[in-house]
């Protein structure tokens, strides 16, 4: 089963943020907090907050196990970015974007889920409806409609 928690319009830029996303995939929980409380980036703050909330999600919500958490994604996605001006030299204005970021995180419990593959059984198991070959040529080609010319007569 797969648990999202999604942290939006976080004021840092998702390059920096998505160097840190980029080392928690595949990650049990635990080791990527322990990963996160001892990284000097800035960026290491939100995405363990955004972690802690995805397994709060999946303890409340789901009732799964915390300690078979697996980080199944982490992204940093781009968001609008705030637009400002710096002023520069003989009355001119540079611009400066300053980035936003969406960060993204997918916790799984390793499990699939059952509905989905009972659906599959259940269509594998049904046996295929064969259709008569004189039924598939009169199907395949419609009949056509003669047209008639007309000549005109003086």
């Amino acid at each position: 089963m797969d648990v999202h928690a999604i942290a939006k319009y976080v004021r840092m830029s998702p390059r920096k943020v998505h160097l840190v996303t980029g080392m928690l995939r595949g990650l049990k929980v635990d080791a990527a907090r322990t990963q996160l409380a001892f990284l000097p980036k800035a960026a290491a703050l939100p995405v363990l907050k955004v972690l802690n909330s995805a397994a709060a999600n999946a303890v409340n919500n789901f009732k799964l196990d915390e300690s078979e958490l697996i980080i199944k994604t982490a992204t940093a996605d781009q968001g609008p970015a705030l637009k400002r001006w710096r002023a520069r030299a003989m009355g001119r204005a540079a611009p400066i974007k300053k980035r936003t970021c969406h960060i993204t995180i997918v916790l799984t419990d390793g499990k699939p889920i059952v509905p989905k593959e009972a659906k599959k059984q259940a269509v594998k198991e049904a046996a295929p409806v064969e259709v008569k070959t004189e039924e598939k040529k009169a199907s395949v080609k419609p009949a056509k409609k003669e047209t008639v010319k007309k000549t005109a007569t003086k």
